[in-house]
């Protein structure tokens, strides 16, 4: 097990439980799976209007195969999604904690070194704790009700300079630490489509459109979110977006 494998705990708390269902409706866009190289019986709970998809970018970057689980038989505690099961009574849950296990199953099969993983790792609970309530704002229902990103943010000002300097976060290769990043940036475009963020953050939107164009984002998210999502970073970059209500309508 890599050091990947070893923050899971830390994951789940860090993680926060609410489910995305985003405001546009943006059509039946089916969830695709890569099926190179099964390590196990990897399935996973989740559904399209939830953080489900994020995972299965994961693990379509990671080439690693889902199966899809039957909902009525969700083994989360608290019967929320996403929840993935593996061999050996194996039930992680939390988008964070997931991720994280993903990432140490492909470690098994030697993509990265513990360095790597360590930097990967750390990005991803970056992600679910410092980067999730930023993006999201909630009410003490948990409602969110809008994104901080609206605003000068020092964490997000630091990770635009960051992208100045190299076109992903580890590396400057494409891994699941981008995946956790990118997944909560690329949420609060559909989610509050009149958000305005080239003005501040140049490097991140660029960077968000980069991780948007990958095929395998494509076949977790469906064509339509894809198509909408360049779309509207394209508008950003150019200046010329149009504020749009109720998400791609």
């Amino acid at each position: 097990m890599t050091i990947a494998g070893g923050v899971l705990a830390f994951l789940a708390l860090a993680s926060q439980a609410a489910a995305f269902a985003p405001a546009s409706a943006i059509g039946a866009a089916r969830s695709h799976h890569v099926s190179t190289t099964s390590l196990g019986a990897l399935t996973l709970y989740g559904s399209q209007g939830s953080r489900s998809p994020l995972v299965n970018w994961a693990a379509n970057e990671l080439g690693l195969a889902l199966e899809t689980g039957d909902l009525s038989n969700n083994p989360h505690p608290f019967g929320q999604i996403p929840c993935l099961t593996d061999d050996n009574d194996v039930v992680v849950f939390e988008s964070g904690a997931i991720l994280a296990y993903l990432q140490s199953k492909a470690d098994e099969k030697g993509i990265h070194d513990d360095a790597k993983s360590a930097a990967v790792a750390s990005w991803i609970a970056w992600a679910n704790a410092s980067l999730d309530p930023i993006c999201f704002l909630e009410t003490p229902e948990g409602k969110v009700y809008d994104t901080g990103l609206r605003n000068p943010n020092r964490r997000i000002e630091k990770l635009d300079k960051l992208l100045s300097e190299s076109p992903f976060l580890v590396d400057g290769e494409f891994s699941t630490a981008d995946v956790a990043v990118a997944s909560y940036l690329l949420y609060v475009i559909q989610f509050f489509p009149d958000v305005d963020l080239h003005s501040k953050w140049p490097n991140v939107v660029k960077y968000m459109k980069a991780c948007a164009k990958r095929d395998a984002y494509e076949k977790a998210f469906g064509s339509n979110v894809q198509e909408y999502l360049v779309n509207r970073l394209t508008e950003m970059e150019s200046g010329k977006a149009e504020k749009k209500l109720f998400g791609m309508f």
